[in-house]
């Protein structure tokens, strides 16, 4: 699969060669779209987005300078929920760049915002809320972005982002309140 190769790229290449960035700066990665990432449609395939966001998060991690002191203490991150919303489609062979960038956390969670860019403007925002785990066991959040260099507090989250969160937390009251009746 051709993400493989771009996994083993962006490990034995890009991380070695790219740019530094501080905690909430914005990190830049860029691609072009392949006939293998394309469905029958002939666009970029639904599919393949969270696949290049995977490979964006762990460009950003590089950029940030924290890779190495995360691998070190056998830190691995965890995607909770995702939402991505499409404007318009990516065609065969046409160069896209993700955009990623922290947006905030709270006491459990932080929450990453990418966006995928052509010549031809704004093609799909996506929202990744995440943990890190050690061990079986969550890394609290200040513990992480204090290890990333960051000690100041968060910043205000984004409108979007701050109703998503409060969606997601209905979804869960939704689903989990009928399994506690039943074992009641």
């Amino acid at each position: 699969m051709n993400l493989y190769f771009r996994l083993f790229w962006l490990f034995v290449w890009r991380i070695r060669h790219c740019n530094r960035i501080n905690f909430l700066d914005t990190s830049k990665i860029s691609y072009r779209a392949l006939p293998l990432d394309c469905d029958i449609n002939l666009h970029l395939t639904n599919s393949r987005y969270p696949a290049f966001m995977d490979l964006a998060r762990t460009h950003m991690i590089a950029e940030m300078g924290v890779m190495k002191k995360f691998l070190k203490l056998k830190w691995l991150p965890i995607v909770n929920a995702s939402e991505l919303t499409f404007f318009r489609d990516i065609k065969p062979f046409e160069k896209f760049e993700i955009e990623t960038k922290i947006v905030g956390w709270d006491e459990k969670y932080f929450y990453i915002e990418h966006r995928f860019i052509t010549a031809r403007g704004l093609h799909c925002i996506a929202h990744v809320r995440g943990v890190f785990i050690c061990k079986g066991k969550q890394v609290p959040i200040q513990e992480l972005v204090n290890a990333a260099g960051h000690f100041d507090a968060a910043p205000e989250m984004p409108p979007e982002v701050a109703k998503w969160i409060a969606f997601l937390q209905v979804k869960k009251q939704q689903n989990l309140a009928p399994k506690l009746r039943n074992v009641a």
